[in-house]
């Protein structure tokens, strides 16, 4: 079992209360809008941490990041990016690694495996993505997969509460979610 610790939107800014809440995590990921390379220096040094660039980035932080990133955990495949959307709102670059992704899904169902297209790496089970400040948990149910965006972990912008999301990676189940508000400070 992987206990994650996800956050976005920092904008510059580390709570110092996000290593409380992410002490019994076994990994971060940070889906963008770091703001400065000190907050990912801060939280790798912290825990290990996976992460992408947003459109705020730059210099260093941009350098260092990639603005996708596939990876598994166990055996949760997992795409993340900064400005994603969210189910029937994708931004368009994104439609054709869903289409892949259950065309994969799709042929595995029908016990007929596509030779272009194995699983696991073309299936996406989980979306991460923020930029919008919105913490959302949304089941995509066709492209059958899970979304998260942890909503907004630093104080620019007009939310008022700061947000982090907890959840385990279990095999294949993502599982112990748990929603972290920071009041404003």
């Amino acid at each position: 079992m992987t206990k994650i610790g996800l956050i976005s939107d920092t904008h510059g800014l580390l709570d110092k209360r996000v290593f409380e809440h992410f002490d019994c995590c076994d990994e971060i990921w940070h889906a963008g809008d770091i703001g400065s390379a000190e907050v990912l220096r801060a939280l790798r040094e912290f825990k290990p941490t996976r992460a992408v660039f947003g459109n705020i980035d730059g210099g260093e932080v941009r350098y260092s990041l990639s603005e996708f990133y596939r990876f598994r955990v166990e055996e949760v495949n997992v795409l993340m990016t900064h400005i994603g959307g969210y189910p029937g709102k994708y931004n368009p670059w994104l439609i054709p690694w869903f289409e892949k992704s259950l065309k994969a899904k799709l042929a595995i169902a029908r016990h007929m495996p596509d030779p272009q297209n194995s699983y696991p790496h073309d299936c996406i089970d989980l979306f991460v993505c923020g930029h919008s400040h919105i913490l959302k948990v949304q089941f995509d149910h066709h492209y059958q997969f899970l979304t998260l965006n942890p909503g907004a972990a630093g104080k620019s912008g007009w939310q008022t509460v700061q947000t982090l999301l907890r959840f385990t990676i279990d095999g294949r189940a993502i599982d112990n979610l748990e929603v972290i508000e920071l009041e404003r400070k």
